[in-house]
């Protein structure tokens, strides 16, 4: 956010010629041509029982969808994509794919490079999507059944999706003004270049029977009772609301914010050259929040980026190849250090105070004595976030922090499902999400088809 104290601390905007915004975010990996599909396509081995398949959390039909690349068939490609993950094209963009499908081609074991599955699976479905022609699925006939779908979000939308397709008439409710979640508030723009998201939001929705409620928020518009009381079911998709404190003082100064605010700012903004940055950030945190609020300073126009993390490079829940990706981009990672003081003059950040950390001989983090400033003019804080319990209320139970759930998504309230980042043991992925919307879509529907018996 632009005021007097953070231009005055450092944090300015237009930093970049106007040219510059458009090239550092645009698409950062360009998509596969048809040459270079066809010939990736023809690397995969056609595995029967394909590992990778069994490695993706939604059980794409790896082998499958590849094989109608070779054909030329991308129509058909992306239909055995989309069938088993309504948003194919997104996780596509941005699942860990190294580690979890391609991690599994059995092509590592003979020549360590793997099928580009991730590539293939967007070729198959951008090519879906710029010229989808029929529809590829068509809705049941209406059950009559009415079901609540709290967040759309990647587990929302695959909910809602699953629902509608078989007849279920769905109220879609939303707090932000977009539907999208994670995917249109939350993930760096160079990846999802060309307002991906929402397009694919649209083509989810076409399958009618979705009445979508934007600014809508559970516990101040609508309570989980009042749901139940006019739906059949329900499914909490809440993702999570809350933000981890650095557990040392926090001062209200110019320039220190949490990086979900900053990354979801930089993703609405329709002029780039207006978002202020500094020309020093410190980005605290080790996950994939951190490396896109870090890359994007660096895009912004940000002299100095440096991530800093308590524990190794191991330790951290972004992926090689996204740690690899910050570095190529010009950020600086700093291993075993965690947060002391965040330094402020005037009311403003100038810097923050580290305590260099290791392993004790129990294997618990612990501060070695040794200590270190960096400036800094902007600290994004972006040390992971909390499910926010309230709103739903305190008969969903929870465990870890988190909703607790079954395999299929059932809480401990009758008729209440949930999914997504607010589920406990999950990996807060986005394919993970899908995953959980869809079992659940499965499970309601089960739930819903059951008949009632006839009281004598």
């Amino acid at each position: 956010m632009d005021t007097p104290a953070s231009r005055a601390c450092g944090i300015h905007a237009a930093r970049l010629n106007l040219a510059d915004y458009a090239v550092n975010f645009g698409d950062a990996h360009p998509p596969l041509t048809r040459p270079q599909a066809l010939i990736e396509a023809e690397r995969c081995y056609y595995c029967h029982d394909a590992p990778c398949a069994t490695a993706c959390p939604t059980g794409i039909d790896i082998p499958s969808f590849i094989h109608r690349i070779a054909q030329d068939n991308n129509r058909g490609a992306a239909r055995a994509i989309l069938t088993a993950n309504p948003l194919g094209g997104m996780c596509a963009r941005v699942c860990p794919t190294e580690v979890l499908c391609e991690q599994a081609c059995v092509r590592n074991t003979n020549e360590d490079k793997p099928v580009e599955i991730g590539a293939l699976q967007r070729y198959a479905t951008d090519a879906f999507f710029a010229q989808p022609g029929a529809p590829l699925f068509q809705r049941a006939a209406p059950t009559g059944k009415r079901v609540a779908v709290v967040g759309a979000g990647p587990a929302g939308l695959a909910c809602a999706h699953g629902l509608a397709v078989r007849g279920h008439d769905v109220t879609l409710l939303e707090v932000r003004p977009k539907l999208g979640g994670l995917n249109e508030y939350g993930l760096a723009s160079y990846k999802t270049a060309g307002n991906f998201a929402q397009k694919e939001v649209e083509w989810l929705l076409s399958i009618g029977g979705i009445e979508v409620r934007t600014q809508q928020q559970l516990g101040r518009d609508f309570t989980l009772d009042s749901l139940l009381a006019s739906h059949d079911a329900v499914f909490l998709g809440l993702g999570l609301q809350g933000v981890n404190a650095l557990g040392i003082a926090e001062p209200s100064a110019a320039g220190l914010r949490n990086a979900v605010d900053f990354i979801a700012e930089l993703r609405q903004s329709a002029d780039l050259s207006t978002l202020p940055v500094g020309r020093r950030v410190v980005v605290i945190g080790g996950g994939m929040t951190a490396v896109d609020a870090a890359v994007q300073s660096r895009k912004l126009g940000a002299e100095e980026v440096t991530i800093v993390y308590r524990r190794g490079a191991e330790a951290m829940s972004a992926s090689v190849v996204e740690q690899q990706w910050a570095q190529t981009n010009g950020v600086t990672i700093r291993h075993w250090a965690a947060p002391q003081e965040v330094l402020c003059e005037n009311g403003a950040v100038t810097g923050v105070r580290f305590a260099a950390t290791a392993l004790d001989a129990r294997g618990k983090l612990a501060s070695t004595g040794e200590t270190f400033t960096l400036a800094a003019d902007m600290v994004l804080k972006a040390i992971g976030q909390t499910y926010v319990a309230e709103p739903a209320g305190a008969a969903i139970a929870l465990e870890g922090g988190r909703i607790r759930t079954d395999a299929a998504g059932r809480t401990s309230v009758a008729r209440v499902w949930a999914g997504g980042d607010c589920r406990a043991g999950g990996r807060d992925l986005t394919v993970e999400a899908v995953e959980h919307g869809k079992v659940a879509a499965v499970s309601i529907h089960e739930a819903l088809s059951v008949p009632v018996a006839l009281v004598a």
